[in-house]
């Protein structure tokens, strides 16, 4: 199966908008309005993250701002209703992601942590830029015949040499048609082809039975 090649670097935001621990609340707002994010990474010294201040970080002032936390969970949450600076509202440790991690290691994490955004950073934990949901669905963004150039020389070539098999791409959609010997073939044939960044489906027609294998949707999430 090809490995994928495109990583978080070829996809975020190498510009990213950064505060410091001593941020105001106030100033946190306005930096997310001008520049229509829903989070900003906190840095110290010459650009090490030690945390995020995001939206949710910010809501609870309004959240409690007449009323007392009524379940215990909502106690940590409550805490921040206080704060007024970066250091006091952000969550840290950050959730981060490096520059050479697949597009889709990121959207496993903001999927299984919930986060929109992710800070990217190298190994010294310095910011190197910001990937978004936005970001990651890019890879969507490549044209049909980039897809099917990519599938026939890292998926045929490895996986069926010599067949006959046909294949078409649509608006991201790979369908598959032809005789296939080994059927053994067709769940590795159609795992490897979804495992192409920027393919949104893959139908298999071989052998005169139709069969569709549904593309992964984590990145639509």
């Amino acid at each position: 199966m090809p490995a994928s090649r495109y990583t978080v670097s070829d996809v975020m935001t190498h510009t990213a908008v950064a505060i410091g621990r001593e941020a105001s609340y106030k100033e946190i707002v306005e930096l997310m309005h001008q520049w229509k994010v829903s989070a900003v990474p906190v840095l110290e010294g010459e650009g090490r993250v030690v945390g995020v201040v995001s939206e949710a970080d910010l809501l609870p002032k309004e959240e409690f701002r007449r009323t007392e936390p009524a379940l215990p969970e909502q106690l940590e949450e409550a805490s921040k209703a206080g704060g007024v600076l970066a250091e006091e509202l952000m969550s840290s440790p950050a959730i981060t992601v490096h520059p050479d991690a697949p597009v889709a290691e990121a959207a496993r994490i903001m999927a299984r942590k919930h986060v929109k955004r992710l800070p990217v950073v190298n190994a010294l934990g310095m910011l190197e830029g910001v990937v978004s949901r936005s970001d990651l669905l890019k890879v969507f963004l490549r044209p049909d015949e980039e897809l099917e150039e990519e599938i026939r020389q890292s998926v045929l070539a490895d996986l069926a040499p010599g067949t006959t098999l046909e294949f078409a791409v649509l608006d991201g959609v790979v369908t598959l048609r032809g005789p296939l010997r080994d059927r053994a073939l067709v769940p590795l044939l159609a795992r490897a082809i979804r495992a192409v960044e920027g393919v949104v489906d893959v139908r298999m027609e071989l052998d005169g039975k139709e069969g569709t294998d549904t593309a992964d949707s984590t990145l639509a999430a």
